[in-house]
C-alpha cells in the first residue's frame, strides 16, 4: 500500500517514526511536509498531502501536528478527503468504517508514540463498512450546506 505521510515542525519526530514503521511492514511511504524541527506551517503539510492523494499517488494520508487539530481542520476544506483525528484505536477503527476516513491525523504533543503506532495500525486494518446507513452519512459529508447558515 501507498502511504503519504505529512508533517509540521510540531509532528515531524512521528512522521518519521511512523513511516520506518510502516516501511518495515513493507508499505511505500511518500513523506511531505516538514523537514526537521525548523518552522512549518501545518496548513502547508495538509495541502501537501491532499495534492498526492488528489493524483492518486496515494492510498492513504497520515498528517501530524503537535495537535492534529491544526491538520485536520485544513485537510477537510477538501472535497475529496475525510479526515479523521484520532487518539485511540476505537476512534480509528470507526473512522474507516462509519465515516470512510482517508486521511488519519495525529497529534505528537497529545499522545505516546506507541500509542500513535497502534492507532496507524488500526486505521490502516480496518475497511469501510458500505451498509447503506454509512454509505449515505458518507454522501451527506460531501454535500454543500445552506449558505443561509
Amino acid at each position: 500500500m501507498v502511504i503519504v505521510i505529512g508533517s509540521d515542525h510540531a509532528g515531524d519526530s512521528y512522521k518519521r517514526a511512523i513511516a520506518e514503521h510502516l516501511q518495515s511492514a513493507g508499505h511505500l511511504i511518500q513523506l511531505v511536509g516538514s523537514d526537521g524541527t525548523e518552522r512549518y506551517d501545518y496548513p502547508l503539510a495538509s495541502d501537501s498531502v491532499a495534492l498526492v492523494l488528489k493524483n492518486n499517488q496515494a492510498e492513504f494520508g497520515i498528517l501530524v501536528c503537535g495537535s492534529g487539530i491544526g491538520v485536520s481542520i485544513r485537510a477537510n476544506r477538501y472535497p475529496f478527503i475525510r479526515a479523521a483525528l484520532c487518539t485511540s484505536e476505537e476512534m480509528a477503527q470507526l473512522a474507516r468504517e462509519h465515516n470512510h476516513a482517508n486521511v488519519l491525523c495525529l497529534g505528537e504533543r497529545i499522545i505516546e508514540l506507541s500509542q500513535a503506532l497502534k492507532i496507524v495500525d488500526r486505521f490502516l486494518e480496518a475497511t469501510p463498512d458500505n451498509g447503506e446507513r454509512h454509505v449515505h452519512r458518507v454522501e451527506l459529508l460531501g454535500t454543500k450546506i445552506d449558505s443561509d447558515c
